[in-house]
């Protein structure tokens, strides 16, 4: 059997951007067999992609506020040794970190990762054994893509894959009433767009008879969420929850409208009709991509008004909505 070890262990939006690279692996190497490193929080998600078959989850963000407990070295030693237990005929590091380079120089097997002018920190491209040079102004699917390919001796093609089914995940028959899902927060402040905003479009999505939804992840996006919620009729705010429950309930959106966040690229893998807000980041290099209906609006430094999105969300909902 031949081995295939991935590493791209986060965060949400470069798991996402690196399922098309797995999808590709397995079409072209169908016999083969293939693991994943990935962050811990996001291994549930790589679990549902159909063609890996080992997920390892590491658990970096953690250890690193801990490294001072004994017990954080075991697990950090558990995990070595679960790296340690079998050679891979190729490992492909597709992040490009000092710290991912880290991982990849404790596997046994030869190394593929960015040649120093594609990586993404310099310093990372002397653990691989084999350098490649993917074009660093091209979009993160595609150099996961170009590089997985070249790693493994085969051209990429065809439209982008991300291993997902919509129809699967979504909840049976499409239960419940239709809803949208308000991705309103971030981890950078400047990419979050303006609470009012949230509320205007929220109302007008409201009158359109769709139930409103606002995931969160740290408690201080659960206080925003609850802000907005509390100025919106028929919104609500979920529990915290798991990502591959987070991508069920993502699937069975109507629409969804969000900023530069990683569930916004989570829900253009699975199709769902999306309006995406950039307003402190650039969309040319790590915007949504997919097959399902997706309008991106916006700039770095730039402004987007209610009325823009609002005429966003009318050009992806289905007929009829």
């Amino acid at each position: 059997m031949v081995d295939i070890l991935f590493i791209k262990t986060s965060s949400l939006g470069d798991v996402v951007h690196n399922m098309p690279a797995v999808t590709d692996a397995r079409r072209h190497r169908p016999a083969v067999r293939l693991a994943w490193v990935v962050e811990e929080a996001f291994a549930p998600l790589a679990r549902l992609h159909p063609g890996v078959d080992e997920v390892i989850p590491v658990a970096w963000r953690r250890w690193r506020r801990q490294l001072g407990r004994a017990a954080t070295w075991r697990e950090i030693g558990r995990f070595v040794a679960r790296l340690r237990a079998r050679s891979y005929d190729t490992v492909i590091d597709t992040q490009g970190l000092v710290r991912t380079a880290v991982i990849t120089r404790l596997v046994r097997g030869p190394r593929h990762g960015y040649d120093r002018r594609s990586v993404r920190e310099a310093l990372a491209s002397a653990s691989y054994d084999v350098r490649h040079a993917v074009g660093r102004e091209l979009h993160a699917v595609d150099r996961n893509r170009l590089l997985t390919g070249r790693a493994l001796g085969y051209a990429p093609e065809g439209p982008i894959d991300y291993g997902l089914d919509r129809a699967t995940l979504a909840p049976v028959g499409g239960a419940g009433a239709p809803y949208a899902v308000l991705l309103h927060a971030t981890a950078r402040p400047e990419k979050e767009w303006p609470e009012d905003h949230w509320v205007a479009l929220g109302r007008s999505l409201a009158a359109r008879g769709l139930e409103l939804v606002l995931p969160w992840g740290t408690e201080a996006e659960a206080a925003r969420a609850r802000r907005l919620a509390a100025a919106l009729p028929g919104a609500r705010v979920p529990d915290r929850r798991p990502l591959d429950e987070v991508a069920r309930l993502i699937a069975g959106a109507t629409v969804v409208v969000g900023v530069d966040t990683g569930l916004l690229h989570l829900a253009a893998a699975l199709g769902v009709p999306l309006v995406s807000i950039f307003v402190g980041s650039e969309p040319m290099l790590t915007g949504p991509t997919g097959t399902g209906p997706i309008v991106t609006l916006g700039r770095d430094g730039g402004r987007c008004a209610v009325a823009e999105v609002e005429a966003a969300v009318a050009r992806v909902l289905p007929a009829g909505r």
